[in-house]
């Protein structure tokens, strides 16, 4: 079985794009993707999502420490945001094919090593941790960078779990851990009183008598008050009953909420949650959404607002030893795609400011090129049938008395197709001409690129009704076929 794990490293480095580059640089290895990446300047501090195989990513986030060990010196840093370590965070959490406590022998196997590579101490936390105390990452960041390196030789409750009883000089130490998925989450108010913030912190956050499953703190960030939180469990402290309560409590104290940011990643299933509660749907199920049912429907197999894993397949149907689908189903395509990309910039174009005095003209075209991209669509298996058809014509000859007939009525339908194919392909590229002076000229790039697929539909779509004209013998037909090729081709 494949596993997955993610891994989401916080380094205390928000403002020099060049070191953290490195640090991520020293992440990258086979099996092991880059998700996320989040900087933040007040806090200091970024966010790194990774997910990879269980051996792969272990080896990542290792790597990761030593590099932010080498060139992050904690003696030099400043900012909003708490912090113990260079490397502060790194927690492991089981996505696929692991559980928990697979997590857990990773965390403490990959705290063994960082110890013993870079002479960084490691304090274990969550689900990994060695005390119930230490489950708690703010119990053992208390007192910070600073405050540790004045006791951690003195008070055993300070001792690492990897390492002596000193700090790293300039690197601190690191916290390592498994957890499940965690959002980290806040919430912006309508004043620069970071008092205020820190009021609804402490009401919201568990520690002090707030909902289970969140962490929270006040900083002052961009200007404005920011209530700053961790919501370990959002299935049973989910993200909307943190943001009513947040805005709730904000409102004590005469002040709004201006906006939410989400740092790093958030599960899709929490926002279909948030989705439900705020929008009131009756009998709402995840299965409802679009996305979750094609991939229920189709094993797994298709990748949420993956543009590969819609057209992967039908270039995969193309590259097979197989004759159809061949040219003619690739040339509708390739000018339905034409069709396609000329929409959205009429669609784009369309209500704007600067192109109201061809509002009417560019609703005409839309609804056109809407049409054409059907029938477009649809001739790229009629394309494939026809060939089909004509290859069972030509089995089914021997059988009947008129065979050559049903043979030439076979080709002809395999003619009309690629036919009607090139004449829609014409008729989007010159729709597509028509938009180039009514539309932004920044998506000029855009139309160019639909009018090169509509060519291609043109020509492609040609070429298959020549070859098939080559086979016919048909005195009316052929002359009718070759003069609407040439109408075409002028």
């Amino acid at each position: 079985m494949s596993t997955l794990v993610e891994c989401v490293p916080n380094f205390s480095e928000g403002r020099n794009k060049s070191k953290v580059d490195v640090i991520v640089e020293a992440m990258k290895m086979d099996g092991v993707y880059l998700l996320d990446r989040e900087m933040d300047s007040d806090h200091n501090r970024c966010v790194i999502t990774l997910v990879g195989g269980r051996e792969a990513i272990q080896e990542a986030a290792i790597r990761g420490v030593g590099k932010a060990a080498e060139i992050l010196d904690l003696t030099r840093h400043t900012g909003a945001h708490p912090r113990l370590g260079a490397a502060d965070v790194v927690p492991f959490i089981p996505i696929e094919g692991v559980t928990l406590e697979d997590c857990v022998v990773m965390a403490r196997h990959a705290g063994a090593e960082i110890w013993r590579r870079y002479q960084v101490p490691v304090y274990l936390y969550e689900a990994a941790a060695t005390s119930p105390e230490r489950q708690n990452l703010e119990y053992i960041r208390r007192g910070q960078f600073e405050g540790i390196s004045a006791e951690i030789a003195t008070n055993p409750a300070r001792k690492p779990d990897f390492g002596d009883a000193r700090l790293h000089p300039t690197a601190g130490a690191v916290v390592v851990g498994a957890r499940k998925a965690l959002i980290a989450y806040n919430i912006f108010l309508d004043t620069p009183n970071v008092e205020v913030a820190k009021r609804v912190a402490k009401a919201v956050r568990f520690s002090s008598g707030g909902l289970r499953f969140v962490k929270g703190a006040g900083f002052l960030v961009r200007g404005l008050a920011q209530v700053s939180m961790n919501l370990t469990d959002f299935e049973q402290t989910p993200i909307h009953r943190v943001f009513e309560l947040v805005k709730r409590e904000a409102a004590r104290h005469g002040v709004g909420v201006v906006s939410s940011e989400i740092v790093g990643l958030i599960p899709k299933k929490a926002l279909e949650l948030a989705a439900e509660w705020f929008l009131q749907v009756e009998n709402f199920d995840s299965s409802m959404i679009l996305e979750n049912r094609l991939t229920a429907v189709m094993g797994g197999k298709v990748v949420v607002g993956g543009i590969r894993a819609g057209i992967e397949p039908f270039i995969e149907q193309l590259a097979a030893p197989v004759a159809a689908p061949g040219g003619g189903s690739a040339a509708a395509a390739s000018a339905a795609m034409a069709a396609g990309l000329a929409t959205m910039v009429a669609s784009i174009s369309r209500g704007k400011k600067g192109y109201l005095q061809y509002e009417s003209e560019l609703t005409r075209h839309i609804a056109r090129l809407a049409v054409l991209r059907e029938e477009l669509k649809s001739a790229i298996d009629s394309d494939a049938d026809s060939y089909s058809a004509v290859m069972k014509a030509y089995k089914r000859a021997k059988e009947v008395q008129d065979g050559e007939g049903l043979i030439a009525a076979a080709l002809k339908q395999a003619t009309m197709v690629p036919m009607s194919v090139a004449e829609k392909a014409r008729e989007v590229a010159a729709i597509t001409e028509t938009l180039k002076p009514i539309t932004n000229p920044n998506m000029k790039s855009d139309l160019a690129t639909a009018i090169a697929l509509a060519r291609a539909g043109i020509e492609g779509a040609l070429a298959n009704v020549q070859i098939n004209l080559e086979s016919l013998k048909d005195e009316a037909f052929i002359p009718e076929i070759k003069q609407r090729t040439l109408a075409l081709k002028k």
